[in-house]
């Protein structure tokens, strides 16, 4: 089982990315994603949860309105919009992926099924 993180990168403030989570070896369908960022010297952040379904999402409150969770399991890939990115969303995002029934919460308590590396985010002008 393996996930990967992918399409980090340098980004001037108000700018967006999209980050890509794929997986391999494992039913997407029957996991929940969340996505996860850390600071050097700071613990682990969730940043937002997809369930069953693209309805079924949650974030917190600092990327509300700027960031979206997006699942597609035939392709058994989620993604992470991020818009009008800050330079305090510099970090490196991480995918995680839990059976179910999970939440963010829940996930960032208790840690996840599976997780990916991560790939850097840079906010700067």
């Amino acid at each position: 089982v393996q996930l990967q993180a992918s399409g980090g990168g340098l980004v001037q403030p108000g700018g967006s990315l999209r980050l890509s989570c794929e997986a391999s070896g494992l039913n997407l369908e029957n996991y929940a994603v969340a996505w996860f960022r850390q600071v050097p010297g700071k613990e682990r952040e969730g940043v937002g949860y997809i369930g069953d379904g693209n309805s079924n999402t949650f974030y917190v409150e600092s990327v509300k309105e700027r960031f979206t969770i997006s699942r597609d399991d035939a392709k058994k890939m989620v993604y992470l919009q991020m818009n009008s990115l800050k330079p305090e969303d510099t970090a490196v995002y991480y995918c995680a992926a839990g059976s179910y029934p999970t939440n963010l919460v829940s996930m960032t308590r208790y840690g996840a099924d599976y997780w990916g590396k991560g790939t850097q985010v840079t906010v700067s002008s």
